[in-house]
């Protein structure tokens, strides 16, 4: 396959990044004697500043780790609801809906998350890394395409608050391209975390970046922050941020043909993941070709099937049993199969398999919408790192900046990810003081079979799963290099609810990008998808980035999805 740009190649070191000056910072960390875990942490902290309609800096930053030694974890960059919320404040004040604004808001882990990765693992102080946020949001960078277009889908919802219009709509009006976007207020957040650090730093790194913790969690932007959420009616408190700390957890992992899927556990939709491949590989891809009708059809029952699975059972696993070993049994997994029909679509969400009775919390929308696919409230980005000792990382850092109001004079969009719980509290998903969300991010990382190792991850909400499954199979079973991978025409169905509020339901819904042929999605049809058309290139069908070592040669193949501004970069 002819592809717009090739895979990038290294034997050092390699970055894959969702904006281009997110892999440069992550670059030049690791050219200046970082490793991993320090340029994982300037890119993630900078794509805040770069994609500040679709990450936070004040958001959720779900990261996994795979040291060079084999150990894995993970760091579950996501902060609970308020313990002072209301058990049943939306269904009482609020008809059941979550509003946007303030009480969508979660306790915002990105910043305890990355700081935790440099204490564990990294070499350099927040300062070190931190530094190129700064300077975008300070000096400022280029309005690109996608941002612009994303403010100008969102427009009126940037003009519901005032700050939020004042940054996003600078002279009133959406920033064109190619023009400077600057973000004062956020440069001064991040320039009093490192200032911070640095009066700290007489007493050594691990006082410095406690130091740079306190000032956003117990010091001066935890007051702003708190005190804002409190004049606008919402529940955060100076005890949610002083007591947050991102947990450090063991990875969810399958084996797939000889090679280890890693991702987080099922706080997110990670398992998602493992569970369609198991699923593809028993149902059998020998014989069918790449983008067929035949194949297409096969991988999205699969996936409508994986995703059943995630709607019945998973939510945060402190408060939910979930069922992570029956839903990925080889018993369950053929059951899943066998009810897969290879001539026709499923109709919509297929049934339950595990447990009895009726399953709690399962209001599907009063009037499932065939006409336009669900809105995305969130947004996410991606980094994934491989440095010269073999230590890899891959990061989801994510947040939207138009269903709610930023902190005035702080820069900062507190987490909204509330609106990724169901607002029934017997929903898996369902909210409750102290609960996380059911996070869509979820980074993954691939063991190889011939001892290489693979982080890869995209943005794209429900189809984050569905864009990093199709890339897996694109890489592993019909061989593609990994820029190709990443560039083959992608499909995603939505035959489920929408993980973001108001969880819309698409029965059939299959939506297809433009380079797959006519007679593809003719056949698709006649099968019962409801097929929609995407362009040839669109960035809601993810934008996935990807490393992949090769101990035999010695090299490091970077790949970076050209549906968005992202970039590879090799050494």
């Amino acid at each position: 396959m002819r592809t717009t740009r090739p895979t990038i190649c290294g034997t050092r070191h390699a970055v894959s990044a969702g904006h281009y000056l997110a892999s440069a910072a992550a670059f030049s960390v690791l050219e200046g004697g970082g490793n991993a875990v320090d340029a994982a942490a300037a890119a993630g902290i900078a794509l805040g500043v770069l994609h500040p309609d679709i990450v936070s800096v004040a958001g959720v930053a779900p990261i996994l780790i795979r040291l060079a030694d084999g150990r894995v974890e993970t760091i579950a960059g996501l902060g609970p609801w308020p313990m002072s919320i209301p058990r049943d404040l939306f269904r009482e004040r609020h008809g059941g809906k979550m509003p946007p604004g303030v009480l969508r808001s979660v306790v915002p882990a990105a910043p305890d998350a990355w700081i935790t990765a440099l204490r564990r693992h990294g070499t350099m102080g927040f300062g070190d890394v931190a530094q190129y946020a700064l300077r975008f949001a300070e000096d400022g960078f280029a309005v690109y395409d996608v941002l612009a277009n994303n403010i100008a889908k969102n427009e009126a919802a940037y003009r519901r608050w005032a700050y939020n219009a004042a940054i996003f709509l600078p002279g009133g009006a959406v920033p064109q391209v190619g023009r400077k976007f600057v973000q004062a207020d956020l440069a001064k957040s991040l320039r009093h975390m490192i200032e911070q650090e640095r009066a700290a730093a007489q007493k050594g790194r691990e006082a410095g970046l406690q130091a740079a913790h306190d000032a956003f969690y117990r010091g001066d932007i935890a007051r702003e922050i708190t005190r804002f959420q409190a004049q606008e009616g919402g529940f955060l408190t100076m005890e949610d941020m002083a007591a947050y700390h991102s947990p450090v957890e063991p990875a969810l992992s399958v084996d797939w043909r000889g090679h280890r899927l890693f991702t987080c556990g099922p706080w997110c939709q990670g398992p998602t993941l493992a569970q369609a491949l198991l699923l593809v590989e028993r149902a059998g891809l020998d014989g069918l070709a790449h983008n067929s009708a035949d194949y297409i059809h096969l991988i999205t029952e699969c996936l409508k099937a994986a995703f059943a699975d995630r709607e019945y059972h998973v939510g945060d696993p402190r408060f939910v049993d979930v069922p992570m070993a029956e839903m990925l049994s080889p018993a369950h997994i053929a059951r899943r199969v066998a009810a897969i029909d290879r001539q026709h679509a499923h109709p919509g969400m297929p049934e339950r398999l595990i447990g009895a009775g009726p399953a709690p919390g399962m209001a599907m929308s009063d009037a499932p919408s065939r006409e336009t696919e669900p809105p995305v409230e969130a947004g996410t980005s991606y980094v994934c790192v491989v440095d010269r000792w073999g230590n890899a990382v891959s990061a989801t850092p994510s947040d939207g900046s138009w269903t709610g109001p930023l902190v005035p004079g702080t820069g900062l969009m507190v987490s909204g990810r509330g609106s990724q719980n169901r607002t029934d509290p017997a929903h898996p998903a369902g909210y409750a003081p102290g609960k996380r969300p059911r996070l869509t991010p979820m980074p993954a990382l691939m063991e190889l079979a011939d001892g290489g190792v693979m982080p890869f991850g995209t943005p794209g909400n429900d189809v984050q799963p569905q864009a990093m499954l199709q890339v897996l199979l694109n890489l592993l079973h019909f061989g593609m290099s990994p820029q190709e991978a990443v560039e083959a025409p992608r499909v995603a169905t939505y035959a489920f609810p929408s993980s973001s509020a108001p969880h819309d339901y698409f029965p059939g819904r299959l939506s297809l990008e433009g380079r797959i042929g006519a007679e593809v999605k003719a056949e698709l049809a006649a099968r019962g998808h409801v097929v929609a058309d995407w362009p040839e290139w669109t960035a809601v069908a993810g934008c996935v980035e990807l490393i992949r070592s090769d101990p035999e040669s010695g090299l490091l193949a970077a790949a970076a999805d050209p549906r968005r501004p992202a970039a590879a970069i090799a050494l």
